[in-house]
């Protein structure tokens, strides 16, 4: 259960009772509810709210009607910005079940799975754990099935082994334990608002591949089903996602999609400033240097890393038009007629009719009906969607095709400043034996957001901080941190957002690129041995624009 996979814990030395047959499928109930799913970079699922869930299942309803009468097919992507307008950069592409957030090129797996309208789902009953910061994260719906089971049918003890994990939960205690571990955490039980009753009992999908970007091909086709992010873990796997005894080093507040309103679309430039800091540490400005630490035993080599204080970065940044509409007839040549049969990918209408964002974002240079093609992969959009798309952004003067995710200009993050740490030492990385290990520690503070975040003016907490991460000692491993050298200087290792954990608004999460925050014991995932990580990392930094082309820039 990744997050919802559980906390921690142990056996218990009496064989658990257990529950009643399966959890998920169709039960004795008369009716059934449908609950919609989305995949987060640690496998777990976690379901839409109610009523995001009641709006996709009306679309379908309508689109397969519709296709009865006229014999077209069933609709192709649902924007949920319509069901929720903090959903706003989400569309849920139903031919390849995932969804897509417009404004970072992020794509999630989703599944649709239905349940009795007398389990939990259709009741409203939520089943959560306490992670490490004190919150409630939920378990998957299936496991939440499971659980409202055995207790209404008077089982004290549950083993959550049938569904694949390593836990059991005690009723009576409110705990859950790892079963090899022995860790153990609270679990509560919580009324929330009902799944919509749906009268299609087929689910839409069965799969279980992750979506995060570590396992997602840059073609964006669909997610990789011969391998788990992780490597040594299959979706299904027992293994913890919930770090035992751990409060941050990356497991607990991994997030960096998590959607927020769309600012208001202004004329004012909004290019993050790039500060300088010291000397001894990669900062995110012109000036980049190694910081290598010596300390308890450690043997730091100096890795200077110098550029001048005008770089190709700050000079591109200086260069680039940030201007929303000078953005967008930058990278989009617009057409003179524009496709018949064609839907625009970001506002979901025909491009032969007006942008479904003439109301919400109006522009005095770009027509609601105009529609342009993206020069290099040729992808064709409604210009004032593109311009919305941009807008919701953090607006440094680059685009990414919504549909390819082909980066046009050079991608710029939120990361909040701070401080990039590395050293090295001789002790060898489970998988790397014939190499030392390099350590890489980022340090970030709280602080104010700025207009590039999702609540200007507000503060940011910093949770976890310092956080330590390790890379092999050897060729491929030093062409990563290279890269992430990189991504930090263009501030997309970390961003503002919510925790995917705890709930919490307004911190420091991660940003899609994934870090091993662990030396050995790769239970968590989040460790090694992992022998596809380096290759995986590579990937999402090339989805990010970061690729060895960048290197001496």
């Amino acid at each position: 259960m990744a997050a919802a996979q559980g906390a921690g814990g142990g056996s218990a030395s009496a064989a658990p009772s257990g529950p009643p047959a399966s959890a998920a499928g169709h039960g004795g109930g008369s009716t059934a509810v449908a609950v919609w799913e989305w995949q987060d970079e640690f496998g777990r699922w976690r379901p839409y709210r109610g009523n995001v869930c009641s709006y996709i299942e009306q679309v379908i309803q309508a689109s397969q009607q519709k296709g009865r009468r006229s014999g077209s097919g069933l609709v192709s992507s649902i924007p949920l910005g319509h069901a929720d307008p903090a959903l706003a950069p989400y569309v849920i592409d139903i031919p390849s079940l995932t969804q897509f957030r417009q404004d970072t090129g992020t794509m999630r797996a989703v599944r649709r799975h239905v349940f009795p309208g007398d389990s939990a789902a259709g009741q409203g009953v939520v089943w959560e754990w306490q992670n490490d910061e004190g919150g409630w994260s939920p378990y998957e719906m299936n496991v939440c099935v499971f659980l409202e089971q055995a207790r209404a049918t008077n089982h004290q003890r549950v083993d959550l082994g049938p569904l694949g994990y390593n836990y059991e939960v005690d009723f009576v205690a409110q705990v859950q334990t790892n079963k090899s571990t022995r860790f153990r955490r609270s679990v509560q039980r919580r009324l929330d608002a009902p799944y919509p009753v749906t009268t299609s009992t087929t689910p839409l999908h069965t799969g279980v591949g992750c979506s995060c970007q570590q396992c997602w091909p840059n073609s964006g086709t669909g997610p990789i089903t011969t391998r788990y992010r992780h490597s040594t873990n299959s979706p299904n796997s027992a293994a913890a996602h919930q770090v035992p005894g751990r409060t941050a080093s990356g497991s607990s507040s991994n997030v960096g999609f998590v959607p927020y309103n769309k600012p208001a679309l202004t004329g004012a430039r909004s290019t993050p400033r790039l500060n300088a800091q010291s000397t001894l540490v990669l900062a995110q400005t012109g000036s980049l240097s190694a910081a290598l630490a010596a300390s308890n035993g450690v043997s730091a080599q100096a890795l200077p890393v110098k550029m001048s204080k005008s770089s190709r970065v700050s000079q591109a940044l200086a260069a680039t038009p940030t201007e929303p509409e000078s953005v967008v007839k930058k990278y989009l040549e617009e057409l003179k007629g524009a496709p018949a049969d064609e839907d625009c990918m970001i506002c979901m209408e025909k491009l032969s009719s007006p942008s479904g964002y003439s109301d919400s974002c109006p522009s005095s240079s770009i027509r609601p009906e105009a529609v342009g093609r993206l020069r290099s992969c040729q992808h064709s959009f409604h210009l004032l969607c593109v311009l919305a798309m941009y807008s919701n952004g953090n607006k440094d003067g680059s685009l990414q095709c919504p549909s390819c995710k082909t980066i046009y200009g050079e991608k710029t993050g939120t990361q909040p400043k701070g401080k990039m740490e590395i050293s090295t030492f001789p002790q060898s990385l489970p998988g790397h034996k014939d190499c030392g290990t390099i350590r890489i520690v980022y340090h970030i503070s709280r602080g104010i957001q700025g207009p590039e975040h999702p609540n200007p003016g507000m503060p940011y907490t910093a949770r976890g901080f310092p956080r330590y991460c390790y890379l092999p000692d050897n060729e491929k491993g030093r062409k990563v941190l290279e890269l992430l050298k990189v991504a930090w200087k263009r501030r997309l290792i970390f961003t503002v957002g919510t925790s995917n954990t705890t709930g919490e608004s307004n911190t420091v999460v991660w940003n899609e690129i994934h870090h091993k925050t662990e030396m050995d014991s790769n239970l968590s995932g989040h460790g090694y041995p992992d022998p596809n990580y380096l290759d995986n990392v590579l990937a999402e930094l090339a989805a990010q624009g970061v690729t060895e082309d960048c290197l001496g820039q």
